[in-house]
């Protein structure tokens, strides 16, 4: 029997409407859906940042900080010794039993293996991705996020557990990243089509620009949460993050309504984005709709309309025009980004900054501000791509501007923690700005093209086929990096140099599309569809 028709309105929303004696309307719903999905995935990039902040634990850099840089107090800069300060806990990390590391990572091949880890999470999590998509849109998308949500908190906390129950088997710690990646598979699709269910085309971009600063404010949150419990012992690095992320699931099940018809409205992608027409009178409109879900959410039953669609398989969505450049594009996108989130905090540790040595802490903290620049870059690009309705120039200008920034970083980021600080929230900008684009709003427009005829729907899958090629590169760029890293980190700049030349140029064909668009040749550039700018 297919899930839709067992379907029912979330339990939390019944008892809220119980509570109030009638419905939200459709803005405040938008509202809540934009919160919730934004805290659910939020949760997914907090679960993914232990295992970079325990890199350095799991495998110390043997002998190569001075004895007496132990006992430095650096001075307390940006935000008091949050970022800057070496707490005794950090010394102690390095010179207890933690700076041995933890067997089997702390040999020679440590970074290797570190790395072996990181590719087994993310080739689960792309290949999970293709199957999660295709579920998405067969399956009810709250049930489904939550069990994927409680499933990876499950896994991620038991990689911690091998900690205390004092596990030095290397393929324990692969399956379990394994299978937290399989679980993981299951929110970028479903989340991405929640939000394009509830929202129409219409500033999509700046929209989703804003709401994917989850992405970065998971990522921040994870690194705070997992560096904040360290000194208790690395395997608490992995259970808190694993608990928030349970938490949300539940969140999700008792009060994500994924689709408007669970709550008596219409579908809104049939509905020229508006649930219901304007009324002169605003008060007066606002009545008629929250009377009419009421009876509409009663006499047809939730989830009458979800029903009536059918998913689109794989080989319909690449056939969709624009998914296949955006999705290798985003592979060189993530490869670049990704190499970010699971490094960034132990290059950090490894490296002198004003003429001193981080400790793992600081480190964990201190990257945290490339995903605040990743915050401004994702709302920026999603701005600009909707003023001049150029997604894939708009993407393609990034990635350009990535490489000078990642350079200069690379180059002078060692003057100071003011220069390194600075630097870094400039290359986030850049390198999260066109990721961010990538996978909200362009996967959101081309699930929703007008190539879909009828009912057809493609939302989860077409997300799912952009960012599961994506999560590919993104399982290639980490695992470079700890062979990569052996030659020195130079190497690794330019292998995130050239990752990010080779995601611009695969959107030249559409860039030109858009620029031909622009000077008025339309007719003779069917490529521009897939740069979601239908007028109607």
């Amino acid at each position: 029997m297919a899930m839709g028709s067992k379907r029912k309105t979330p339990p939390g929303i019944l008892l809220l409407r119980r509570v109030r004696g009638r419905n939200w309307s459709p803005k405040t719903f938008r509202y809540a859906i934009l919160l919730i999905t934004f805290i659910a995935y939020a949760c997914y990039h907090a679960s993914r940042k232990p295992s970079s902040i325990v890199k350095s634990v799991l495998h110390p850099e043997p002998s190569t900080k001075p004895p007496q840089q132990e006992h430095i107090n650096m001075r307390p800069w940006p935000l008091g010794n949050v970022f800057v300060k070496e707490e005794e806990t950090d010394v102690l990390l390095r010179r207890g039993s933690a700076n041995k590391g933890w067997e089997p990572f702390n040999g020679k091949g440590g970074t290797s293996r570190l790395g072996e880890i990181d590719v087994a999470f993310l080739a689960c999590y792309s290949i999970g991705m293709y199957v999660a998509g295709h579920l998405g849109d067969s399956l009810d998308l709250r049930l489904f996020l939550t069990w994927g949500m409680i499933g990876s908190g499950f896994f991620v906390g038991l990689f911690g557990m091998g900690y205390f129950w004092n596990i030095h088997a290397f393929w324990f710690f692969l399956v379990m990243q394994m299978a937290a990646g399989l679980f993981q598979a299951t929110g970028w699709p479903s989340v991405v089509a929640v939000v394009g269910n509830w929202f129409g085309k219409r500033k999509r971009g700046l929209i989703m620009g804003i709401w994917n600063a989850h992405t970065s404010v998971g990522n921040i949150c994870g690194s705070l949460i997992a560096a904040g419990v360290l000194q208790y012992g690395w395997g608490w690095s992995f259970i808190a993050p694993g608990l928030v992320m349970s938490l949300g699931g539940v969140l999700v099940y008792l009060f994500l309504a994924a689709y408007p018809e669970d709550v008596g409205f219409p579908d809104i992608n049939s509905n020229s984005g508006k649930f219901i027409k304007r009324r002169r009178d605003i008060e007066e409109e606002e009545e008629v709709e929250e009377v009419d879900v009421e009876d509409e959410g009663e006499s047809s039953g939730s989830g009458q309309g979800y029903e009536n669609k059918r998913s689109v398989g794989l080989l319909q969505a690449c056939m969709i025009p624009g998914v296949i450049p955006f999705a290798m594009c985003l592979f060189f996108s993530k490869l670049v980004a990704y190499t970010f989130l699971y490094w960034l905090p132990f290059y950090l540790s490894q490296t002198t900054i004003g003429g001193e040595y981080m400790s793992v802490k600081t480190a964990g903290n201190l990257s945290t501000l490339f995903d605040v620049g990743g915050i401004v870059g994702g709302i920026l690009a999603g701005y600009i791509s909707d003023k001049f309705k150029a997604r894939a120039t708009t993407a393609a200008t990034f990635m350009y501007a990535a490489i000078p920034a990642m350079l200069v970083y690379h180059s002078y980021g060692g003057v100071s923690q003011t220069v390194n600080v600075v630097l870094m929230m400039v290359a986030g900008l850049f390198v999260n700005g066109p990721y961010a684009l990538i996978t909200t709003a362009v996967s959101a427009d081309l699930g929703t093209h007008k190539s879909l005829q009828g009912d057809s729907r493609a939302l989860a899958t077409v997300t799912a086929i952009i960012d599961g090629t994506g999560s590919a590169g993104a399982a290639l760029g980490p695992l470079l990096t700890g062979f990569l890293s052996t030659l020195g980190w130079e190497a690794v700049f330019y292998m995130l140099v050239v990752g990010a030349l080779c995601a611009g140029l695969l959107l030249t064909r559409l860039v030109i599309a858009e620029i031909r668009e622009k000077l008025g040749y339309v007719d003779e550039v069917p490529a521009c569809e897939p740069l979601l700018n239908e007028r109607r």
